[in-house]
């Protein structure tokens, strides 16, 4: 058994590690379980390499667009897979490493092995015990194939981030997050894309004018859109794959899922604690994160609530502090979160959807060429969309789709957070020239909410 242990934090990605770290800093002697590499999907096969691929699958379009601003001699240049995947793999590499010194400073345990809770406060790692009154469970998710019969050995985001070489041509599962971001990514480097989803529209949950203009995007990167158009079921073959649907079947050579995300609950003994999931379900906890295990805490994607790096890093610091240290106030808001989706023409959004805005809400809207391309032939827009509350004008969401979208809508967010209201930004001086300033210089609402 592991003695004089305050807190056993479960997985190291990014939210089990910040946890493992402010409580340490508290005092607080704390373990930290991994059965993998250090710092989580995010870190190691999630946002930070996909958005590296986003950057390479990027340059080829500016080396495009630098020949409309009079460059020449670029020649015919090429994209190389395995040379992208060799420097991602020492760029990872180097963020792990950084991860394990971090959690060395801080005096946090790393132990690396499987962990099962064996009873509250008790966790078995292989053939050792580790007790301590206080359990935190942040085991992330991970891609779930299951959700399309015959597509257990599908590739998954994972897979293609570790290809050396790219498939001609792929067929894309889903319209989410991933699905979308690797269309547009793929397609930017060279890849025929089809892309197969339930809905009309990519990106179930976003404004609808976002999902318009992300749609229309995807096309005019080549990427051919079938809504409405899932198998029933996939078969993988000798030279590929086989998509089976009620009238038809159509053969594609490189498959990949992006139907959903199962958080990593299996293994880990909590129905012998007499918490039964339903398959595919998160762990539920409270405010305060507390599971109905006494003692067990858990936060980020394992409970299936927000699933974004951010949110499990502001989690893991409050639990942390909340358990360790006095006055650690409210737990942090699920409210006001902002998220972008990261295609080559990236979009990102944070508060109310104009379908979600009470009747009477302002729209403000503006949608025009981008300064960057207006010397060329690109047809690429740039759109925004500010909602405000009848009345008072309090800012209920902004949306962009556009170049530097994540960039301006982090900042923006602030406004959302803080509550301010549409006369806020009308009073804010515009930085001239940037896109950014449409956002101060939006003059009557284009509609109101019916």
């Amino acid at each position: 058994m592991t003695p004089s242990l305050d807190l056993i934090v479960v997985g190291a990605g990014s939210g089990g590690v910040a946890a493992a770290r402010r409580a340490a800093q508290h005092g607080a002697r704390v373990a930290i379980v991994e059965q993998g590499r250090i710092g989580g999907t995010c870190v190691l096969r999630g946002c930070v390499p996909k958005k590296l691929l986003m950057y390479a699958s990027r340059h080829g379009a500016t080396l495009t667009e630098a020949r409309d601003f009079g460059w020449q001699g670029l020649g015919r240049p090429a994209f190389s897979m395995a040379h992208w995947a060799q420097a991602k793999s020492a760029e990872i590499g180097r963020l792990e490493q950084v991860y394990r010194q971090r959690l060395e400073d801080s005096g946090v345990l790393l132990v690396q092995g499987r962990a099962r809770l064996r009873a509250p406060g008790i966790v078995e790692v292989g053939a050792r015990l580790m007790e301590a009154p206080r359990v935190l469970l942040a085991t992330g998710a991970a891609t779930d194939h299951s959700i399309i019969p015959g597509g257990e050995h599908a590739a998954g985001s994972d897979e293609v981030l570790d290809l050396e070489e790219l498939p001609s041509r792929l067929t894309i599962l889903g319209a989410g997050y991933i699905a979308v971001e690797f269309a547009s990514i793929l397609a930017g480097l060279g890849c025929r894309i089809d892309m197969r989803y339930r809905g009309e529209l990519p990106l179930r949950g976003f404004d609808l004018d976002l999902r318009q203009r992300i749609a229309t995007s995807l096309q005019h990167q080549g990427v051919e859109l079938h809504p409405s158009g899932l198998p029933g079921r996939v078969e993988a073959g000798r030279n590929g794959w086989q998509l089976h649907f009620d009238d038809h079947s159509e053969a594609t050579p490189y498959l990949l899922t992006a139907l959903g995300r199962r958080p990593n609950t299996e293994g880990l003994g909590l129905d012998s604690l007499g918490l039964q999931l339903p398959a595919g379900a998160g762990i539920p906890v409270d405010e305060g994160l507390q599971t109905p295990i006494p003692g067990v805490y858990a936060l980020g994607d394992v409970t299936h609530r927000k699933d974004l790096t951010p949110v499990a890093i502001a989690q893991g610091r409050w639990l942390a502090d909340h358990l360790f240290s006095a006055g650690a106030g409210p737990a942090p808001s699920l409210r006001h979160v902002p998220t972008a989706i990261f295609s080559l023409t990236p979009a990102a959004s944070i508060g109310l959807r104009e379908d979600e805005c009470p009747p009477g809400s302002s729209v403000y809207e503006s949608e025009f060429r981008p300064m960057r391309l207006t010397l060329g032939a690109s047809t690429e827009r740039c759109y925004l969309k500010v909602l405000a509350a009848p009345g008072s004008q309090q800012i209920l969401g902004i949306h962009m789709h556009g170049s530097d979208a994540p960039e301006i809508i982090q900042a923006l967010a602030i406004a959302v957070t803080a509550g301010l209201a549409k006369p806020d930004l009308d009073r804010t001086m515009a930085l001239h020239p940037t896109t950014a300033e449409e956002f101060v210089l939006l003059g009557q609402a284009a509609r109101h909410v019916e």
